[in-house]
């Protein structure tokens, strides 16, 4: 397999907490924006979505915290999905700070909304290999 799609993230200081590490929600935050340049790059706008009348939705998110972040620390974030053949997949995350540590790994579990009838389709990967100019960004 391939390396896995990333970006850079730098903390900046209203990010971070009483203790000056990167609040745990902020995690979340560089979590979905990994994935959003992830659907853009693939070449899936948000319009697109909205325009075949789906949407992408979290149903569970998981972080472990290994290593703590603080202001100025630079990191990527990483994204890959994995297809399950249901009406779920998974997407596997981490923040990698630039000397390798791992910081955090984030865990999801997603599915494709149908925005009229409120209920995921069947095929997630199929919405995405349609929509996307480059499906192989979502191992597909």
């Amino acid at each position: 397999m391939s390396e896995p799609f990333s970006v850079p993230v730098t903390v900046r200081g209203y990010e971070t907490d009483v203790q000056g590490h990167l609040n745990q929600a902020v995690y979340l935050n560089y979590a979905e924006h990994a994935r959003w340049s992830l659907l853009r790059a693939a070449g899936i706008s948000q319009s697109a979505l909205i325009g075949s009348g789906v949407g992408p939705v979290a149903l569970e998110t998981t972080i472990r915290y290994l290593r703590e972040l603080l202001a100025g620390d630079e990191a990527e974030v990483t994204c890959a999905f994995f297809w399950s053949g249901g009406k779920t997949f998974r997407i596997e995350q981490s923040v990698v700070k630039t000397d390798g540590t791992v910081a955090a790994e984030i865990s999801a579990v997603g599915g494709v909304l149908d925005l009229e009838k409120r209920k995921l389709v069947a095929d997630p990967a199929e919405v995405f290999r349609k929509l996307a100019s480059d499906p192989a960004l979502f191992g597909l």
